[in-house]
């Protein structure tokens, strides 16, 4: 599978209605291409938890252009299966970030932010420099 259209005509065929009806939400699947154009977008919306976002951004269930009811959820993992086969989780997709030591640099703000935590730590290095103001 690749284009929305295409997630969308395979959900017609599949709940009733027009692919016009779906496209919209293969649209937002798809949008993180806009970020990455490659299958590397995936790792932001195809997953289990995106299935769900993708329910709470769109609903329960859309009525499509027959009446027809149809759940948001099935919708949503018709379009990952099609693209990955299974639906992974979250976790699977993290497991295969390879960590950079750009991603390990978080500084302990906590000693500059909060005065109980800076009474009770000396300061060193990069936090003395912040907490100069430099």
């Amino acid at each position: 599978m690749g284009h929305c259209y295409h997630h969308a005509l395979s959900s017609a065929r599949k709940f009733g209605g027009t692919a016009e009806d779906y496209i919209a939400l293969h649209n937002w699947f798809d949008e993180s291409k806009c970020i990455t154009a490659d299958f590397r977008h995936r790792a932001l919306r195809h997953h289990a938890e995106g299935i769900f976002m993708l329910e709470r951004i769109f609903g329960t269930v859309i009525t499509v252009s027959t009446g027809r009811e149809v759940p948001v959820r099935q919708i949503g993992e018709q379009h990952v299966i099609e693209d990955l086969g299974f639906i992974p989780s979250f976790a699977d997709w993290v497991r295969c970030i390879r960590p950079e030591p750009w991603m390990q640099r978080a500084q302990p703000i906590h000693k500059i932010v909060d005065p109980f935590a800076a009474e009770a730590e000396p300061r060193t290095g990069v936090v003395q420099r912040q907490a100069r103001g430099g």
